[in-house]
């Protein structure tokens, strides 16, 4: 079981795009947080420092990712909570699991710390930041699974996101579709093979994945 991080362990996506948003305002653009999830959300850092260049016609400050991780730990610590009943979901697991995120390997340490789930993910991460392409692209899940010594169709992913999705489907693997935030057609739409909106539903969706 490979589950994403941001808006499936813990609910950071409504905090962090929060003041994403603020911050590209800031700069001159006229973005909404609806924008946000439909073009930035479940993609990489540097993924989205090239859309926000391009939005913005010249290069982005150097100091944005700086602020932007300054501003966004602020807020996570006062606010940051795990996803509604993702606890009881692990401890019903009986399959090993791990965490494959689009985020580095700090900002889980940093989310997974503040929500308490830490402990359970230990020695189990990986970060986009270890391989060579981001989300759509499945080499995360890839490699998570060659760690795990899974095969890549012995595995599920929990993914909440349309791009998060596609990885996993590019990787083979059996894909579960959070939705949340996301609206369920879309990641229908991006090949999931079921879908849910409350958590706690998952480990009945397990015996027909």
């Amino acid at each position: 079981m490979i589950f994403d991080c941001d808006g499936v362990l813990v609910d950071s996506e409504l905090i962090t795009n929060r003041i994403f948003v603020l911050m590209l305002n800031e700069l001159g653009l006229s973005l909404s947080l609806e924008d946000m999830f439909e073009q930035f959300v479940g993609r990489s850092m540097p993924q989205c420092l090239a859309l926000v260049a391009g939005l913005l016609r010249r290069p982005v400050p150097d100091n944005f990712v700086e602020e932007f991780q300054r501003r966004s730990t602020a807020a996570l610590k006062s606010e940051l909570k795990p996803v509604a009943d993702i606890e009881i979901v692990l401890a019903a697991l009986n399959v090993p699991f791990c965490v494959a995120s689009s985020g580095t390997h700090e900002k889980m340490q940093t989310t997974l710390g503040i929500t308490g789930l830490l402990p359970q993910f230990s020695g189990k991460m990986y970060s986009v930041t270890e391989v060579a392409r981001s989300k759509p692209h499945p080499d995360v899940f890839l490699h998570a699974a060659g760690r795990q010594g899974v095969a890549p169709s012995g595995c599920a992913v929990i993914e909440d996101t349309p791009t998060g999705v596609r990885a996993g489907v590019a990787a083979g693997m059996t894909v579960f579709g959070y939705c949340a935030l996301t609206p369920r057609p879309a990641l229908i739409k991006a090949g999931a093979h079921h879908t849910f909106e409350r958590m706690r539903d998952l480990p009945g969706l397990l015996s027909i994945g």
